[in-house]
């Protein structure tokens, strides 16, 4: 049979190596675990190989590297997954070396402007018929999955709302840690008359058991920005995330306004002491996450509709939830199902069907909630 040959940037990172034991269960793959240390890839190569269905091997590679491109074709790439983060700041020259190569890229970015930015390289990737998507994460490729499913026989959407909560005592990555530090105080896009800013005031959101009432605030993601457009009425879009630990969350309030006073004109170059601080804690709290997405609108008659969607992330399995989208993409191209062909946000790729799929296996719950 076929090897249908995937490269991992960043494989043994924090997302890249829960990626990687996700696509591992699939018989149709061969997975190359690349990062700059081809010890660290081969490790984890050689704790997975004994159970897994896909194969596997190891590679140093440096992404950035101007001899991207050469790698790809040396090795025989098909599709090539980019997880090293936090992807704000970076530019699109990873995809920009796929789109050469003739080669599949995806990406679990989750910053606004990467995300839609990928749209630069249209021409390039239609002139080799490849898929170039950003965005194949909780946000914005779960989000619309969900958001498209709950707006469905809909006339008119007012609004989405969406919001994500880890559990304290989850696992965190530094570059996730920078990622939401790098607009922390800073201004948001905003379909309202108000500015909204990074974790600037909060409101409260009760999940279902064992989650409970969580406090969220504003952060910076595509779905603000990609979102209303998809629907009839250009519906105002708002995105919170939030910290188990409401005395943690106070901190990041208190973080934000210290920003818009000028005090603090990045808090992302202090993640890696801030994340250390955070640990100290890391025992408290729970291993439980949740994230929502609520659709209101009204239907062909005017009669006002509310729809609500939930998931409940336990026994540490909350960071699974941004592979589920680069796993299922990986699985449907390796089938010969290519969902489109050019370079775009990973939004409308996948069905809420395909998460469901991906997260078999794993203490991830999903399901709609008629209020």
């Amino acid at each position: 049979m076929h090897e249908f040959r995937v490269m991992v940037v960043g494989g043994y990172g924090f997302f890249g190596s829960r990626l990687v034991r996700r696509l591992a269960r699939q018989k149709a793959l061969h997975i190359v675990v690349v990062g700059r240390s081809g010890a660290k890839a081969q490790a984890l190569v050689d704790a997975l190989l004994p159970d897994a269905h896909a194969g596997l091997s190891a590679v140093a590679v440096d992404a950035m590297d101007p001899g991207l491109q050469a790698q790809l074709q040396e090795h025989g790439i098909h599709l090539l997954i980019h997880t090293s983060g936090p992807f704000q700041g970076q530019d699109h020259r990873v995809a920009q070396a796929c789109a050469h190569a003739g080669v599949h890229y995806v990406d679990l970015a989750d910053g606004r402007d990467f995300v839609g930015g990928i749209t630069a390289l249209q021409a390039a990737a239609l002139a080799r018929g490849v898929l170039l998507t950003s965005g194949a994460s909780s946000v914005p490729a779960l989000s619309t999955a969900v958001a498209d499913r709950l707006a469905g026989g809909m006339a008119c959407v007012d609004s989405i709302d969406i919001g994500i909560s880890p559990g304290n005592r989850t696992e965190r990555g530094l570059s996730t840690v920078a990622g939401i530090l790098s607009y922390c105080g800073k201004r948001l896009a905003s379909a309202g008359p108000q500015p909204v800013f990074g974790w600037s005031g909060s409101w409260r959101n009760r999940y279902p058991e064992p989650v409970g009432a969580r406090l969220l605030s504003p952060c910076d993601v595509p779905d603000l920005v990609l979102l209303a457009p998809r629907y009839a009425g250009k519906p105002g879009v708002r995105f919170g995330a939030g910290l188990e630990l409401a005395f943690l969350h106070r901190g990041m309030n208190a973080m934000a306004w210290l920003a818009r006073l000028g005090l603090v004109r990045d808090w992302s170059v202090h993640a890696a002491w801030l994340k250390r601080a955070a640990d100290c804690f890391k025992d408290w709290g729970s291993d439980a996450g949740a994230m929502h997405v609520c659709v209101r609108g009204r239907d062909a008659q005017g009669f006002v509709q509310e729809r609500l969607w939930v998931l409940v992330a336990g026994s540490g399995d909350g960071p699974y939830v941004p592979t589920l989208a680069a796993s299922a993409l990986a699985r449907k191209l390796a089938a010969g199902q290519l969902p489109a062909v050019g370079a775009m946000p990973c939004m409308g790729l996948l069905t809420l069907e395909d998460f469901e799929q991906e997260a078999r296996g794993l203490d991830i719950r999903m399901r709609e909630i008629h209020p």
